[in-house]
């Protein structure tokens, strides 16, 4: 099944590509893979290659493999097996099989050992040091397209020429655990004078004596990422390896390996990496955020891993549309967090109920309205979605608003409350204010005012309007909660340069407020319930939720704030 051009979701290149591959008969059939290593949790930057593998299976009539690349075993364990598939899931991604690295390990055993009677691999038994010095390093800063003019040619390892037999035997030995870390790795034989330097007899296998997770002791050495990947896609029959654009340059090994093997010929696509604005992308660093206690865990909601976003209520179809949304350039380019932030908003602007909290109580009293007297009002649960419906609000003499919503002296074109002043309370009535309690420090701790019971859910009938409405909750009614406000975790554009962490950290990501009141129908929100706070932002019931003890995340504001923040008008 083709897919259909003007529907695609993927970058147009790779549509062109796979459509090719079919037409021309390179391949009869469309299996790509997710190769997510097991050494942490997903974040956004993870989420467009997933995306792109599952839309090209999808879209093509193909298959989806989950393969895990367990290869590195003193970082990985089951927990993130695990996660990873529960988050990948959780996007809406599925799979015909799960697979790991370790699968293969034996198939890709005997294709090394073919390599070597081929005479095209050698076990080498130099440094770490001594090998990086001869095989040239690349100057820093130095683009992959300028590698044949900056690098000089590396000098041939002393144990390059060494006898069939002899390598056959020692990497036999090096399997089984007769060596210490450090002292032999197994070595491809390509071209030490290849302008490209992954191309300089890269390393297959190095030794490690660590427990795996899923073969245990039984191996002592593991392979390197360029040997195995390409090798497992050959062997499941994957035909397109989409990636990004770092492995440009690891293609001609890829492709190297498998024609020596003579193996099913799967091809590499690569496409520009996400880069988001105040996310950190490094798996290594997040996990040094968790572990040095910087944020609460994997899914702080202040982090960009989908556990994270998730606890802090964004949306798979938010996070979808998102990285649909970015387009695609053949180079690496940086999105801004606004650009997702408006995604999450647009998303749950349809689908969030509407509801009234007040996260700094200020006690409003209506002095002329009847003490013992409650009456039910009828709110409008969500204006974009008709079928929500409608729900009650208490209403009573004693009221809570926002602190913000009153000032006894109001600066210039301010229409909230204020002495004299007449506004409107959400779906209830009009209310003047005429006067307010102070305590002993000069604190306003209470604002009176009257109503004009004639406005209830209406304008005035002598045709008078009010230039502001502001929300509230009944004193009596309302629930307490506490409320985490969150603001982006780091001061910088991109937090993955450098690794003083805590320098980039902001002080203020997170606001938590512990005497907020919020509309009764709140008292039965479940751990990830979405809602607007009406004038205040999108919230997400957290995990922390108990009965009787609610407790809400903010996942956006209603409106732009990077614009603020950044410093732009």
């Amino acid at each position: 099944m083709e897919a259909n051009e003007k529907t695609t979701r993927l970058p147009r290149f790779i549509h062109e590509a796979v459509k090719e591959d079919l037409t021309n008969g390179r391949f009869n059939y469309v299996r790509t893979r997710l190769p997510p290593e097991p050494n942490g949790y997903l974040h956004i930057g993870h989420v467009k290659a997933f995306l792109i593998d599952y839309f090209t299976a999808q879209e093509f009539g193909g298959e989806l493999y989950l393969r895990f690349d367990d290869t590195n075993p003193s970082k990985e364990g089951t927990e993130f097996v695990e996660a990873i598939e529960s988050d990948a899931a959780w996007l809406g991604i599925r799979w015909a099989k799960v697979t790991f690295a370790s699968d293969y390990f034996d198939l890709l055993y005997e294709w090394a050992q073919r390599l070597i009677q081929q005479g095209l691999a050698y076990v080498d038994d130099q440094t770490q040091e001594e090998m990086s010095a001869s095989r040239g390093t690349m100057p820093k800063g130095t683009k992959w397209s300028e590698t044949e003019s900056a690098l000089r040619p590396g000098v041939d390892s002393p144990w390059r020429n060494r006898p069939v037999e002899e390598n056959l035997d020692l990497l036999e030995r090096m399997k089984n655990g007769e060596f210490p870390e450090g002292s032999r790795v197994l070595r491809a034989k390509i071209d030490m004078a290849h302008p490209n330097i992954l191309l300089r007899d890269p390393v297959m296998y190095r030794i490690m004596h660590v427990h795996h997770h899923r073969t245990g002791d039984r191996w002592h050495i593991y392979p390197m990422y360029d040997w195995s990947h390409g090798q497992n896609d050959s062997m499941e029959g994957v035909t397109h390896s989409l990636c990004s654009n770092e492995y440009i340059i690891h293609r001609p090994l890829y492709e190297w390996f498998l024609q020596q093997l003579g193996a099913f010929p799967t091809r590499q696509i690569e496409f520009s990496r996400l880069n988001l604005t105040y996310a950190m992308m490094s798996k290594r660093k997040v996990r040094k955020l968790v572990e040095s206690g910087i944020v609460r865990g994997w899914d702080d909601p202040r982090l960009t891993t989908l556990r994270g976003m998730r606890r802090r209520g964004v949306t798979p179809e938010a996070i979808i549309n998102f990285i649909t949304s970015t387009g695609e350039t053949k180079n690496d380019s940086w999105v801004e967090m606004a650009q997702f932030e408006a995604c999450v908003r647009d998303d749950l602007n349809k689908r969030a109920l509407r509801r009234l909290g007040v996260l700094k109580p200020l006690k409003l009293v209506i002095d002329n309205y009847p003490e013992a007297q409650t009456e039910e009002l009828e709110a409008v649960n969500n204006p974009e979605d008709p079928a929500a419906g409608t729900r009650k609000l208490p209403f009573s003499r004693e009221l809570y608003i926002e602190q913000d919503d009153f000032r006894e002296t109001p600066p210039p074109k301010y229409f909230r409350m204020y002495p004299g002043n007449e506004v409107r309370l959400r779906y209830a009535y009009l209310v003047t204010c005429t006067g307010l309690v102070k305590d002993e420090a000069g604190n306003v701790v209470e604002v009176h005012a009257t109503y004009d019971p004639a406005t209830r859910g209406g304008d005035a009938p002598d045709g008078r309007k009010v230039k502001s409405t502001i929300h509230w909750v009944s004193a009596q009614h309302a629930i307490k909660a506490e409320v985490r406000l969150y603001e982006q975790l780091f001061t910088v554009e991109n937090p993955d340069v450098g690794d003083d962490l805590q320098s980039i950290v902001n002080p203020h990501s997170l606001e938590v407020l512990d005497n907020c009141y919020l509309e009764p129908s709140l008292g039965d929100a479940q751990p990830s319930d979405k809602f607007q706070f009406e004038r205040t932002g999108y919230f997400c019931a957290d995990l922390d939720t108990q009965p009787g003890k609610p407790v809400f995340n903010r996942t956006v504001g209603l409106r732009d704030s990077w614009a603020k923040i950044e410093g732009k008008k």
